[in-house]
């Protein structure tokens, strides 16, 4: 009795450490998934990202192919308002060759920061690369032959001896005003964004009393963002809080391979139309 008695504690037993050792297996498990989940999830983020910055160069592209177009049709007429044409054209053309530049270093930068691999990826960026190269031989070549004809775009020379005083006059009204345009886009597409300790916001008067930007806080602090072009947002922490009110339908505040945050803006419009400042509490 005494033997069936000791066998019955000693299976109950092992069966106690059976059921910890499935759980622990189980947790095991759990915890394998969920960390699989996440490489998945940031590699699909990291891959939106790339295809969002891919699509935005190859719309600059397009636009740059139709306004080189635009060039080509208009340098065959003649007259002044045939001249201003053109250069309206290459000042659109110099502005998107620049902001496709600026995309493109940034699908580098993308390119070398993901988790994702492959040789694809740098054929992708090397093949942008040469094409920007090719469009900037192409707008040379187009240069010289309209200054050839005495269309001066490399100096945007708005000098036409011909031209009464009145013509000057209007001539100038139109510069003042494309200068004014391209002044008030700037602003339009323009933002700020910072992110800090609580103690920080607080040196700088970003966070007072609880309250966000009611002080005068210190501008200088903020960094100065292009909303077309910078819509991620690395904030090195692995804890994050918004303290601006943005559309949460406008963004994503997600952890990367190391479990920092990532402040991805998928629609740039609508996030910013509420602050074009962005203030993130970190620790």
């Amino acid at each position: 009795m005494k033997k069936l008695f000791i066998f019955m504690v000693g299976t109950i037993a092992l069966a106690s450490c059976n059921q910890d050792a499935l759980k622990k297996a189980e947790l095991a498990a759990q915890q394998q998934r969920d960390s699989l989940n996440q490489i998945i999830s940031q590699k699909d983020n990291e891959i939106n990202d790339m295809m969002t910055t891919l699509s935005d160069i190859e719309d600059g592209f397009r636009e740059i192919t139709e306004a080189q177009n635009r060039v080509t049709i208009a340098k065959s007429g003649e007259g002044t308002n045939t001249s201003q044409r053109i250069k309206e054209n290459f000042q659109f053309i110099q502005s998107m060759m620049k902001q496709n530049k600026e995309l493109i270093n940034k699908l580098k930068q993308q390119v070398r920061e993901s988790t994702v691999k492959g040789d694809q990826l740098k054929k992708i960026v090397d093949n942008l690369t040469q094409q920007l190269e090719t469009k900037d031989k192409q707008l040379q070549a187009l240069r010289e032959e309209l200054d050839r004809k005495d269309i001066h775009i490399a100096q945007l020379d708005e000098k036409v001896a011909t031209l009464n005083t009145n013509v000057s006059t209007l001539k100038e009204d139109n510069t003042q005003k494309a200068q004014t345009i391209s002044t008030q886009d700037k602003q339009l597409n323009t933002a700020w964004f910072v992110f800090g300790t609580s103690k920080e916001l607080k040196e700088q008067n970003i966070l007072k009393d609880g309250k966000v930007l009611q002080a005068n806080f210190n501008k200088e602090y903020f960094t100065k963002i292009d909303i077309r072009i910078d819509k991620e947002i690395k904030l090195y922490s692995k804890s994050a809080k918004m303290l601006t009110a943005h559309p949460s339908s406008s963004y994503t505040l997600q952890r990367d391979a190391n479990k920092q945050y990532v402040l991805r803006i998928t629609d740039p419009q609508t996030f910013w139309s509420t602050s074009k400042y962005l203030v993130v509490q970190v620790k």
